[in-house]
This record gives C-alpha cells, sequence and structure tokens, in this order.
C-alpha cells in the first residue's frame, strides 16, 4: 500500500504562483511514477505532468509546458508541482497519482496510476 499526502494549493490571483506537493509513503519501492491530474468543471481528469524514477524523466501535458513544471525528491519520495502564471481556467482539484512502474507507457494515462490522494483545491481569482 502506498498513501499519498497532498500539500499547497488555496487562493490564488490570477498571475500569481502556487506550489503543490505530494508526499508518498509506505511501500513506494525504487522504480515508480508520480503524477499530477486535475480535475475541472470541462475534464474529469485532466493530466498535467509526471515524474518517474530512476532517471528523474519527466512527462507534461501540452497545455501547460511553460507554466507547470514538475520536479520530485526521490529520496523523499515526494513531487512538486509549480505553477507560474495562475490563469482562471486552472481553476480545479489537483490530485497526485502514484504509478508502480519507472518507465510508464503511457504516463498520461490514468490507468498507469494505482493510488491517488484526495486532491488538493487550487482556486484562481480573476
Amino acid at each position: 500500500q502506498v498513501q499519498l499526502l497532498e500539500t499547497g494549493g488555496g487562493l490564488v490571483q490570477a498571475g500569481g504562483s502556487v506550489r503543490l506537493s505530494c508526499t508518498a509513503s509506505g511501500r513506494t519501492g525504487r522504480m515508480y511514477t508520480m503524477a499530477w491530474f486535475r480535475r475541472t468543471p470541462i475534464q474529469e481528469r485532466e493530466f498535467v505532468a509526471a515524474i518517474s524514477w530512476p532517471g528523474s524523466s519527466t512527462y507534461d501535458a501540452d497545455s501547460v509546458k511553460g507554466r507547470f513544471t514538475i520536479s520530485g525528491d526521490n529520496a523523499k519520495n515526494t513531487v512538486y508541482l509549480q505553477i507560474n502564471s495562475l490563469k482562471p481556467e486552472d481553476t480545479a482539484v489537483y490530485y497526485c497519482a502514484f504509478g508502480l512502474r519507472g518507465r510508464p507507457t503511457y504516463p498520461s494515462d490514468p490507468s498507469e496510476y494505482t493510488y491517488w490522494g484526495q486532491g488538493t483545491q487550487v482556486t484562481v481569482s480573476s
């Protein structure tokens, strides 16, 4: 079992920044992928970004390139999502996900991930 704890989020003004964190605990192993998805009024589950270990390979959705940056600390089993230049359409519940493969075939596919966090709300005011 793996547990995920997400922190960060909240109410942010448009143009501002926010940093989300997600820490995995339990039987994580050494090869895994952690990702961020978000739920918006338009999409139930939209892939945002992922990072896999070993190697720290990253995967980003085209829609967020340039504003969203995923990073992580393998030693801490923690992944971060830095979001800059926030827009009202970034308002969403952001979910952390954990996959048991270090080289995901389709990192944007929710089925790659076995464990999910509770989600953290990011609200961007205009």
